[in-house]
Formats: C-alpha cells, sequence, structure tokens
C-alpha cells in the first residue's frame, strides 16, 4: 500500500462504523467511508465535537450539519496550499490520500532534467496540477466542471504558481484528447483520476469499467517518444490495483518498455496505528527513472 503519511494540516485521527473523523487544519470533519465497516470505540473525544457532520439520507444522498465552521479554509501540503470547504456527497475539494502521488510525480520531473509536459485529465480541483507545475513541468489542466477548474486556478495562485505554465482546459476529457491527437500535440506525463460513473456530454452514460480500457488505449495516442510516467487512479469497488496494473503493462511495456507497480493508497489512522484504504492507483514509468 502506497501510503500519504507526510501530512501536517490532515490527519485522519480515526475510523470505523462507517465513518472516518479527520482534522483539516484546526477544522474536525465526520464524514462516512464505506470502507469501515469495523467497529470503533470511538474514543477520540472529536468524534462528540465536530466542526461539522456529513450525514448520509436513507432516500439517497446527505447534507452537512455545521456547528462552527469556515465557509472555506486552507490547508499546506509541503510547499502547496488549497481551498477546502464542504461540498455536496461528503466531499471537501481534495482527496489527501493522493498526496503519495504528487510526490512521485513530483520526484520523477524533478529527476528528469528536461521539459516535461504533463496531461492532467479529469483534474478535479488541481492537487497533481500544482504539485507537477511547482515541480517545473508545464501542465494542462482538463476538467468537464468549470467550477472545478476554477477551484484548481485558486489553489495554484494560493501556491504561488499563477505564473506557472499551466494551460485550464474546461472540456470533456475524452473529447479533447480525441482533438489532441488530431492537432498532434503529445505529452511526456499523463495523469488519469477518471470517474467511476457519469455522463458524457450528450447524455450518454459513463462506466469505468467499460470505458477505462478505450480511454487509456486513446490516452497512449498522445504520449511523446520518450514518456517518462503514467498514473492511473481508480476509485471503483471492484477494480483491483492488478487491473490498473494490467492495463498499464498491456498498453505501455511492449511500445515504450519501464515498468509497472500497483498499489492500493492508504491514510494513517491515528488512533490504531494501521493505514485506511482509500482508493486503488496504477504507475507505468520509464526504466531510466528510480
Amino acid at each position: 500500500m502506497w501510503i500519504s503519511n507526510h501530512w501536517s494540516d490532515y490527519e485522519l485521527l480515526d475510523c470505523g462504523d462507517g465513518q472516518r473523523l479527520e482534522r483539516w487544519g484546526s477544522q474536525l470533519l465526520v464524514r462516512p467511508d464505506p470502507q469501515a465497516i469495523w467497529e470503533s470505540p470511538m474514543k477520540h473525544p472529536g468524534w462528540r465535537t465536530p466542526n461539522a457532520r456529513y450525514t448520509r439520507s436513507s432516500s439517497g444522498g446527505g447534507k452537512w450539519d455545521i456547528f462552527r465552521l469556515p465557509e472555506r479554509w486552507q490547508i499546506k501540503y509541503r510547499n502547496l496550499t488549497f481551498q477546502i470547504r464542504p461540498m455536496n456527497f461528503k466531499h471537501t475539494g481534495l482527496f489527501p490520500e493522493q498526496a503519495t502521488n504528487w510526490d512521485f510525480a513530483a520526484e520523477a520531473i524533478s529527476n528528469a532534467k528536461r521539459p516535461i509536459q504533463v496531461l492532467n485529465l479529469f483534474a478535479y480541483t488541481g492537487g497533481a496540477t500544482v504539485a507537477c507545475a511547482a515541480a517545473g513541468a508545464s501542465v494542462c489542466h482538463v476538467d468537464a466542471a468549470r467550477g472545478m477548474v476554477s477551484w484548481a486556478r485558486e489553489n495554484a495562485q494560493i501556491s504561488g504558481l499563477d505564473k506557472a505554465p499551466i494551460r485550464w482546459i474546461v472540456d470533456d476529457c475524452v473529447k479533447f484528447v480525441e482533438r489532441e491527437v488530431r492537432r498532434g500535440r503529445r505529452y511526456d506525463a499523463l495523469i488519469l483520476d477518471p470517474p467511476s460513473y457519469g455522463r458524457g456530454p450528450s447524455g450518454e452514460i459513463w462506466k469505468l469499467e467499460e470505458r477505462l480500457y478505450p480511454l487509456l488505449k486513446l490516452c497512449v495516442q498522445v504520449l511523446s517518444d520518450q514518456p517518462l510516467f503514467i498514473i492511473l487512479n481508480s476509485y471503483t469497488t471492484g477494480l483491483a490495483p492488478a487491473v490498473l496494473g494490467y492495463l498499464l503493462n498491456t498498453l505501455l511495456v511492449p511500445r515504450f518498455g519501464g515498468k509497472v507497480e500497483s498499489q492500493e493508497l492508504g491514510l494513517p489512522v491515528s488512533e490504531s496505528g494501521l493505514a485506511l484504504p482509500c482508493g486503488a492507483t496504477g504507475r507505468w514509468v520509464a526504466r531510466t527513472n528510480k
């Protein structure tokens, strides 16, 4: 398991009974987590006095109960700064377990000793974008939600990267890559974080299990002659890390060589000393990288 254990402004304090207790800066949040199926004694006092709690509804969805919480606030990871605010469907605008992928990408870019062009698809609020830009890469950030792209731009600005070479694109990711293929544009690194389920621009249903292989096959066409790395994320239940690894091996190794690794992502739990699984990642990296 790849564990994001270098946070100071974020902490997973405890989890269990289908919930997690987290510290985001100085704010304590309780949110649902379907992976935390064990019982918890809930000894930490934060369970009883959180700043906000997200409660699921029996009819679907849910709502935040705000007790004392600012509308938004900032947290830091290394040299990066992020805006946090409660959103629908329990989200806060950041997935802290992805920090291990940010570190991986930043190290690969720093060690490359050459200009690196990164394409970040389904890029959300830009955690990977700002990490790659801070490491010296040029980044193309693509997401279909205009509000998420605006949020990502804010994260870049407050991280001191407002003048960094980042292209901000509001577009359907598949359609964008198809046009990039026709335009002959190439990238040295790809980061993909596609949703488990959704609808395309024409109302078509997106199911990751059905769309992931064609998506990755398409994306390989925009790789440069000397690609550096690919990061492929999944939060889809049932798609094991080994599946992501198999996809990357099949599509990349015969053409580019290199090596593939795949693992669960995890967050350390302060109360138990264990790690909570939080999704899966596959990484392909050129052999010249460690």
